[in-house]
């Protein structure tokens, strides 16, 4: 692979995620140009190969989107020669990556305690429903249940309505996300010291993390928030409002954006109203203030009010689906859809990467790697020679794709 001047290049991850949350962590490091190598089971790999609709025979799309920029190493990890091989990868690694049950690599011999006495500067991730300690450690989690534990279900939604969760696996993506901030927190430790450490990081913890005005308001007044559609916990107007063909996003959330937005709606007369003078009236009003708001911007379009609004001044903005987000000219300037040509799978498109670093820009370079690809490359790079990695083969602890 071409790494180019990419951040992490020369870091070697060996990646044992699967499915969401530690897939999501390991691409974002090999999409910064680490070197991840993803060792599944030889069996099937990461399940999320069979998950969601497919891309084309044998992809599947969700696979596809959280494994590009990696290799695949197939190791049955249960049998000693298995383990062997992880040893000797271990030898020129930097970073472990896991997201079993706990206890499960420690019960392999893997965990982070044998795997530190023979590379004290290693940084060793685990991601986990709940985290490594506390009564629910041995307890397996999915977002879902995450969701509901961590308060995010009963903030999401409309009043008086079923629990709704986050439309997106919201506490999967963070506890990634949040995992990869903490090991490159470690490996800069380990570059001034030359002491490794391991990182745990939860879906639980992650959910919880989210609710940072509602904790506040909970801690300070004690009082049990509630969904509130897509209103602000603390302002208003902040939420959608309707117009003649659909809905539009408000945010004249301080005194100076609500006077901008009455004064470019034409409702003046609601500045010095004493109902909604000040902010605290109007989040006390909100209700009636979404109705009085409404029944104006309900007589023009969308597109109408985005216009007026933005040579406002005032912060407002579409509600998109799918389609259109991709169809944004800001979306597409940011390089937020990246098409990828693949020799195997013909174009291949992918969400960019989110945050854009001037010098050393992350990049997307390979799709996610059939089961076993990179398994002769990886273990010729780690000194095995080519009777050793047949040998490997024949007994099955190793699968070359």
């Amino acid at each position: 692979m071409n790494e180019g001047n990419l951040p992490l290049k020369g870091v070697v991850v060996l990646d044992l995620t699967q499915i969401m949350a530690g897939p999501v962590c390991t691409m974002l490091l090999a999409d910064m140009g680490a070197d991840v190598i993803k060792i599944e089971k030889p069996n099937g790999g990461d399940d999320t190969r069979r998950m969601g609709p497919p891309f084309t025979s044998g992809w599947a799309s969700g696979f596809l989107a959280l494994n590009r920029n990696k290799r695949s190493l197939a190791l049955d990890l249960r049998e000693e020669a298995g383990k062997q091989v992880f040893m000797r990868l271990l030898e020129g690694a930097h970073v472990v990556v896991e997201n079993f049950r706990p206890g499960v690599m420690a019960r392999l011999g893997l965990g982070y305690d044998e795997l530190a006495k023979r590379r004290s500067s290693l940084v060793y991730c685990s991601i986990s429903g709940f985290g490594s300690t506390g009564p629910y450690r041995n307890r397996g989690g999915f977002d879902l249940v995450a969701q509901g534990m961590s308060g995010l279900m009963s903030i999401t939604g409309f009043p008086d309505s079923p629990p709704a969760k986050v439309g997106v696996p919201i506490t999967d993506i963070s506890a990634g996300t949040q995992a990869a901030f903490g090991i490159l927190c470690a490996y800069i430790h380990a570059l001034k010291t030359g002491q490794g450490q391991s990182v745990d990081a939860s879906l639980l913890e992650a959910g919880i993390a989210y609710t940072i005005w509602e904790s506040a308001l909970y801690f300070s007044e004690g009082e049990v928030p509630g969904p509130l559609g897509s209103a602000h916990r603390v302002s208003a107007p902040y939420q959608a409002l309707r117009t003649s063909d659909g809905y539009i996003n408000i945010g004249a959330a301080t005194q100076a954006t609500w006077e901008q937005f009455c004064h470019a709606v034409g409702l003046d007369d609601l500045i010095e109203d004493e109902r909604f003078r000040m902010p605290g009236d109007r989040k006390v009003r909100e209700g009636e203030l979404a109705q009085l708001l409404e029944s104006t911007l309900s007589q023009k379009s969308t597109d109408y009010w985005l216009e007026l609004l933005e040579q406002s001044g005032v912060v407002a903005g579409p509600i998109y689906n799918m389609e259109q987000v991709y169809q944004d000219p800001q979306v597409l300037a940011r390089n937020m859809v990246i098409d990828l040509e693949d020799n195997d799978l013909g174009k291949l498109r992918h969400i960019g990467i989110p945050v854009k670093l001037s010098e050393t820009p992350g990049r997307i370079r390979n799709r996610a790697p059939g089961l076993g690809e990179h398994s002769r490359e990886v273990l010729s790079e780690a000194g095995y020679s080519g009777e050793e990695i047949a040998i490997l083969i024949d007994r099955g602890t190793v699968v070359c794709g």
